[in-house]
């Protein structure tokens, strides 16, 4: 076995390698997805903090009961969202939604045409299956490095990990929804002389929405998991005050952030739940 280690491809020095090119090269590139990013993360933040925590626990409960017409699911909202201020935990509560909801948007934003894309495209999706297979399990701590390297500190680094670790769910689903519409239905659309985009924007995508809408629930869910994660490269956001109580053994705070960040995921998953479950109780 010495020959065969002897013998060692430089795989890290090749990503050591692009990682230098791109910084030396690309820049530019970077600098302006950085503003972008934190543009859109700001006005989140503005969103969710300018007004009075009342005032948007009120606006999130009034949203909940015109989702759902039901008493059950507002009042589990109003009950959460006091609980989160109650405890200390708003501001990084709302610094963990902007995070969770700007790559949200940008996951749904490019997964739902790439999936779309590879339902259309069998060999596009025989090219993105290992690189999404790779995206979802190689360790987050390894592209955190070089998306430190190019974004610095902050939200927008942790945002990128994010979307790097939850676009596989929306690509996937997307494509799964779209390659699944019956054939039935799209010999109707042509026999009635629809057009390929006619076809995609009233057959393919109506009958594949369920499945998109479970690809935003999933994005979701993995983008709190992520909230950790994020802190690590200065994040802010409800995984600040989990790794301080980690690091000096704080049960009690633990417990605190973790009911926060559960609850946080509840109404989530309960406002973005796929249609076919909405008209169920809460």
């Amino acid at each position: 076995m010495d020959w065969l280690t002897e013998h060692k491809l430089p795989v890290g020095p090749w990503a050591k390698a692009v990682v230098d090119w791109l910084t030396d090269n690309a820049d530019w590139l970077f600098d302006g997805l950085s503003l972008g990013l934190e543009t859109m993360i700001r006005a989140i933040l503005w969103v969710l903090q300018a007004p009075h925590p009342l005032v948007v626990v009120v606006l999130a409960t009034a949203l909940a009961y015109g989702i759902r017409r039901s008493l059950s699911f507002p009042l589990f909202v109003l009950a959460a969202l006091l609980l989160i201020i109650n405890q200390g935990y708003w501001k990084e509560t709302t610094e963990t939604l902007a995070l969770v909801v700007g790559a949200s948007t940008v996951c749904m934003a490019l997964g739902v045409p790439i999936g779309v894309a590879a339902a259309h495209r069998p060999r596009l999706y025989a090219v993105l299956r290992p690189i999404l297979d790779l995206m979802q399990t190689i360790p987050t701590f390894v592209y955190l490095i070089p998306a430190l390297i190019l974004f610095g500190l902050g939200m927008v680094p942790g945002l990128i990990a994010t979307v790097i670790f939850a676009i596989p769910a929306p690509i996937r689903l997307t494509r799964l929804g779209v390659a699944s519409t019956p054939v039935q239905l799209l010999e109707a659309g042509h026999a009635f002389g629809a057009t390929r985009s006619q076809l995609l924007w009233k057959v393919e995508l109506p009958y594949a929405l369920p499945q998109i809408m479970a690809g935003l629930t999933q994005t979701i869910m993995l983008s709190l998991s992520m909230v950790v994660i994020a802190a690590l490269v200065g994040a802010d956001g409800l995984g600040v005050p989990t790794l301080r109580a980690l690091n000096t053994v704080n049960i009690a705070r633990g417990f605190e952030v973790g009911v926060a960040i559960v609850l946080v995921a509840i109404v989530l998953d309960r406002f973005f739940r796929p249609g076919a479950e909405r008209g169920e109780r809460s």
